[in-house]
C-alpha cells in the first residue's frame, strides 16, 4: 500500500471536498481519501498495482483541480 499526500490548489468548500474524495474514491485500488482544506492538501492510500499517483492526479485535474 502506498500513501502520498498532494498539494492541491482550487479546493475551498464542502462540495471541493466531496467532489474530490468522490471521484479519487472511486478509483480502483485506492482505498482511502481524506482532503484537508485548511492546508490545500489531499492525501491519498493506494495499491500502485491496481492505480498509479498519475491516474490519481489527473482525476483530481478533471475535477477542476490544480495538482502542484
Amino acid at each position: 500500500m502506498e500513501q502520498v499526500t498532494l498539494k492541491v490548489n482550487g479546493m475551498s468548500c464542502g462540495h471541493c471536498v466531496k467532489a474530490v474524495e468522490g471521484s479519487v474514491g472511486e478509483l480502483s485500488g485506492v482505498n482511502s481519501v481524506k482532503v484537508d482544506l485548511a492546508s490545500g492538501t489531499v492525501a491519498v492510500e493506494y495499491k500502485s498495482e491496481d492505480v498509479t499517483l498519475d491516474q490519481i492526479k489527473e482525476t483530481i485535474d478533471e475535477e477542476g483541480y490544480e495538482v502542484e
